[in-house]
C-alpha cells in the first residue's frame, strides 16, 4: 500500500474530510482536530498499514506513524484536501474545547502539574520517616530513640512543601493565567506570613486563635490551603494584567507590582481567603465522608469510575482533593484507590497482549501496560482496552474491587502524583504488605476477567518465514548493504539519563516509537551520537533523524511538545542529507525558553527501527557527558 492509499484510508476512518477541523504533525505523530470523535472508526485506524498506534491526548487525535513516515502521510492528507494548522494553533483550539467545567478542570491540571514533583518528593520523605520511626526498623538499626536534631531535619523535609503550598499554587496560577510569576510567589507567601496565626495551630484547638482584623474579620494563615490560593491566583493575575494596561510603560515596573500586591493582599487575606477557606473545609469534609463510607463502598465507587474520569479528561480535579487531604491530614486514601483502578487497567492490557496472536497488537499492548504500571494509563486505555471495549469495562469492575480492598485495608499514601510501582514508596511507613496485597488483587482481577471474558482474538498471525529463512535473509542483507552488525552510540547530550518509561509522554514512554533513552540536559547543545547521515532536520529545530552505519534510524527529539514553540529557542546546525561524524554539534537549544513556555526539555534518543535489531541495550545511567557510551544496537 502506498502513502496516497494510506492517506485515503486515514481520511475515511476519521469520518471523512467534513469531520476534520485541522491536521498538523510533529516528529512522530499526525495530530488531528475532529468535529465529532464518535465518527472516528478507531479500530480501522489502528489496522491501517504503517500506523503504530493512535489515541486522544490534549484534545487531539494523535496517529503514530514514526519519523519520516509522518511527513509523507501529512503531505498526502493535505494534498487530499484536509485543512492544516500549526501544532500551536491546535493546542490553543484544544484548550478552548469542551464545556466550562472541562476547561476549568484542564486549568487545574495546568496549575498543579509543575507542583507535583515537589509534593511527590515530600510524600517519599514522609514515607521514609515513617519507616525509620517503626520500632522494628529502629531495633534493626540499633537505635532506641532518634536525637532531636535528626527529628527536626526530617520535619523540615516533610513539612516545608505543605507549609508553602499556597505560595506554590498562587505562583503556578499566575504562570497559567499570564501574570508575573514573582508577584504571584510574593503574594502567596503573604498568605502564610509568620505574622499571622498558624492555621494548623488554630485548628488543633490550643491557645492559638484567629486574629480579628477591624474588629470583625477573623484571619489565620492559609498553611496547606489550596482552593483559596487558586482563586487568589486567578483574580490576582487578571487584576495585574488589567493594571498593566492602564499604567504608563515608564511607570510599569514601579506602579504595577505595588498596586497588585496592595489590592490583592487585602482581598486575599480579608475576603477571598476567609470565604474560600470555609468552602474548602466543606469540600474536605465531603471528600472524607465519601472515603469513610462503610464496607469499602467509597473505594468501590471511586475505583470503579476513576478510569472513566481519565477518559473524560477531567481527572486533574483529584489533584485538588489529594493535595487538600495530604496537607490537612498527612494521609491520602485516594492514592491507593486510584492505584487499584490503574493496576486493573494495566492488567487488562497484559491479558490482551498474552492472549492475542496478533504480533502488532502484542507490540502495542505490553509497552502500554508497562506505562500503566508506571502511572500513565492513557496508552493502555486508548491504544488497547477501549479499542476492544470489553477489556476496558471489565477493568472498571476490577478497579472497583481493588478500590474496595484499599478502603477496607485503610490504605493511605503519604503523598500523591505517583502510583503502582513508583507509588510503592508512599507506603513504606508500615503499610507495604497491605499495599502489595491490594495491587495483587487488582491485577489478578483485571487480568482474569479480561483473559477469560473480555477478549477473543479475531486475527491470526500472517505466515512467518522459518528461522533459517530469516537468518539467510539477514546474511544476504548484510552482504548487499555493507551494514555493520553491531554499533555503540554515544550520548548526544550532557545531563542526567532518564529511563524512557519515565518520560512524561505516552508515545515515547510506552515504547511505541522504539527503544532508547532520554536525557534531562544540563547544557543546550546536541551532538551526533555516531557517524551518520542526517535524514530529517525539522524546520522548527526541535527534532532530528539520523541513520548510522548499522542501519539504526535514530530520532533525537528535544523536549516534549516543543514543536508548539515553532522554532523559538532552537538553532539548527545541520540539514537533511548532511554527513556528520560522532560528536559533531547538530543543534542548539535554550532550556530557559522551553521552561518559560511551560514545557519539559527532557530529550528523547530513540532507535525507531528497533524491530530491525535483536538488541537495543542501554549503556548509561546517572549523570553523563556527551560522547560517553549511551546505547548499543546489534543485528
Amino acid at each position: 500500500m502506498n502513502n496516497t492509499e494510506i492517506a485515503k484510508k486515514v481520511i475515511d476512518a476519521l469520518g471523512g474530510r467534513e469531520n476534520v477541523r485541522s491536521v498538523a504533525h510533529c516528529a512522530t505523530r499526525l495530530r488531528v482536530m475532529v468535529v465529532d470523535e464518535g465518527k472516528i472508526d478507531k479500530d480501522t485506524v489502528e489496522d491501517i498499514e504503517k500506523v503504530q498506534g493512535a489515541f486522544f491526548n490534549s484534545g487531539q487525535y494523535q496517529i503514530i506513524f514514526g519519523t519520516g513516515t509522518v511527513n509523507k502521510i501529512y503531505d498526502e492528507v493535505v494534498a487530499l484536501g484536509l485543512p492544516t494548522a500549526t501544532t500551536g494553533e491546535q493546542k490553543a483550539e484544544a484548550a478552548a474545547q469542551g464545556n466550562a467545567f472541562q476547561r476549568a478542570i484542564r486549568t487545574f491540571g495546568d496549575v498543579f502539574v509543575p507542583i507535583i514533583p515537589a509534593i511527590v518528593a515530600t510524600g517519599l520523605f514522609m514515607g521514609l520517616r515513617g519507616l525509620l520511626t517503626q520500632e522494628a526498623i529502629m531495633g534493626a538499626l540499633g537505635v532506641t530513640e532518634w536525637n532531636a536534631d535528626f527529628i527536626t531535619y526530617t520535619q523540615i523535609l516533610t513539612d516545608t512543601a505543605f507549609i508553602i503550598l499556597p505560595a506554590l499554587v498562587v505562583w503556578s496560577t499566575f504562570r497559567v493565567f499570564g501574570g508575573n510569576q514573582t508577584i504571584g510567589l510574593v503574594l502567596g507567601m503573604m498568605l502564610i506570613s509568620g505574622s499571622l496565626p498558624n492555621a494548623w495551630a488554630v485548628a488543633s484547638g490550643g491557645d492559638v486563635t484567629p486574629q480579628i482584623f477591624f474588629g470583625f474579620i477573623p484571619v489565620v494563615g492559609l498553611q496547606g490551603s489550596v482552593l483559596p490560593a487558586f482563586i487568589i491566583g486567578i483574580v490576582g493575575a487578571q487584576f495585574e494584567k488589567a493594571v498593566r494596561k492602564v499604567v504608563p510603560e515608564v511607570l510599569d515596573l514601579l506602579v504595577t507590582p505595588f498596586i497588585t500586591l496592595l489590592v490583592m493582599s487585602i482581598l486575599g487575606l480579608f475576603v477571598i481567603g476567609p470565604v474560600f477557606h470555609v468552602v474548602e473545609n466543606y469540600i474536605l469534609l465531603a471528600t472524607q465522608a465519601i472515603l469513610s463510607l462503610p464496607l469499602g463502598l467509597g473505594g468501590l465507587l471511586i475505583g470503579g469510575v476513576h478510569q472513566i474520569i481519565v477518559v473524560s479528561g477531567v481527572h486533574h480535579i483529584f489533584n485538588l482533593l489529594e493535595s487538600q487531604l495530604v496537607a490537612n491530614t498527612g494521609a491520602n486514601p485516594f492514592n491507593a484507590i486510584i492505584t487499584a483502578a490503574m493496576t486493573a487497567q494495566g492488567a487488562a492490557t497484559v491479558a490482551v497482549g498474552v492472549k492475542t496472536k496478533n504480533a502488532k497488537l502484542k507490540a502495542l499492548a505490553f509497552p502500554a501496560a508497562l506505562a500503566a504500571f508506571l502511572g500513565i494509563t492513557e496508552p493502555a486505555i486508548f491504544g488497547v482496552n477501549l479499542r476492544f471495549r470489553k477489556p476496558f469495562f471489565l477493568s472498571l469492575a476490577a478497579g472497583a474491587l481493588g478500590g474496595a480492598v484499599a478502603s477496607l485495608l485503610g490504605l493511605a499514601g503519604t503523598g500523591f502524583g505517583i502510583t503502582i510501582i513508583p507509588g510503592t514508596l508512599l507506603y513504606v511507613n508500615g503499610q507495604l504488605p497491605q499495599y502489595l496485597l491490594m495491587v495483587a488483587i487488582s491485577f489478578a482481577a483485571g487480568f482474569a476477567l479480561t483473559y477469560f471474558f473480555g477478549y477473543e482474538d479475531e486475527e491470526k498471525d500472517a505466515k512467518k518465514p522459518s528461522a533459517s529463512a530469516q537468518e539467510t535473509a539477514k546474511t544476504l542483507e548484510e552482504a548487499e548493504t555493507g551494514l555493520v552488525a553491531e554499533e555503540t552510540l554515544v550520548s548526544p547530550l550532557s545531563g542526567d539519563v532518564v529511563a524512557l518509561e519515565n518520560v512524561n509522554d505516552p508515545v515515547f514512554s510506552s515504547g511505541a516509537m522504539g527503544k532508547g533513552l532520554a536525557v534531562k540536559p544540563s547544557e543546550g547543545v546536541v551532538y551526533a551520537p555516531a557517524d551518520a547521515e542526517v535524514t530529517i532536520a525539522f524546520e522548527t529545530g526541535h527534532a532530528y533523524g539520523l541513520k548510522t552505519a548499522s542501519g539504526a534510524e535514530i530520532l533525537i527529539h528535544i523536549g516534549i511538545d516543543t514543536v508548539s514553540m515553532n522554532g523559538e529557542g532552537f538553532e539548527k546546525l545541520v540539514a537533511a542529507g548532511d554527513k556528520v561524524a560522532a560528536g559533531t554539534p547538530i543543534a542548539k537549544f535554550d532550556s530557559g525558553k522551553i521552561a518559560a513556555a511551560g514545557l519539559d526539555d527532557t530529550t528523547m534518543v530513540i532507535v525507531t527501527n528497533t524491530a530491525d535489531f535483536t538488541a537495543v541495550d542501554a549503556l548509561a545511567s546517572g549523570t553523563i557527558a556527551h560522547g560517553a557510551d549511551f546505547l548499543k544496537v546489534a543485528k
